[in-house]
């Protein structure tokens, strides 16, 4: 049994014939081509495969494609606009956020919902919004450095 969903991803309508088991993550990556979202554990604990639908930071390896029916989702593919870096990629760049890259979209969808809610969040509420994301890579202090600067940024504050 199949059912067809809409959804909007990155701005884009797609209408994708789904079996009820799948998850959005395979629907994103399999049928859509939309790789940059990463499948780490399976179990939502790395948070590598957070994207935002309807502007919530979701981690897509545990929402049934079938709820995203009628939602508009966003991909790392879609955070850059008109081939310009988003704050948050420019600070992890700047700050040397990330190292091997795998766990870095999912840090940095769920911070865009942090950054929405908290425009100017210190940094005991970072340390806290990042527990749901795992990197093997990095310390996380210039994790939390990049998102400071992004946050600053975004504020008009400068660097």
């Amino acid at each position: 049994m199949v059912q067809r969903i809409a959804l909007t991803v990155n701005g884009v309508a797609h209408e994708v014939d789904v079996e009820p088991r799948r998850l959005l993550v395979q629907v994103l990556r399999e049928d859509l081509g939309l790789t940059g979202t990463h499948v780490g554990c399976d179990t939502s604990q790395c948070g590598a495969c957070t994207v935002l639908v309807d502007g919530a930071a979701v981690k897509s390896c545990t929402l049934l494609a079938v709820q995203a029916d009628g939602a508009s989702v966003t991909t790392i593919e879609g955070l850059a606009q008109d081939d310009r870096l988003h704050p948050l990629q420019e600070g992890f760049w700047e700050r040397h956020g990330l190292q091997c890259g795998f766990c870095t979209p999912g840090f940095l969808l769920s911070v865009v919902e942090l950054l929405d809610r908290h425009p100017d969040p210190d940094e005991a509420l970072i340390r806290t919004w990042l527990s749901g994301n795992l990197c093997r890579c990095t310390g996380y202090q210039n994790i939390v450095e990049a998102v400071k600067l992004a946050a600053a940024r975004l504020r008009g504050a400068g660097a």
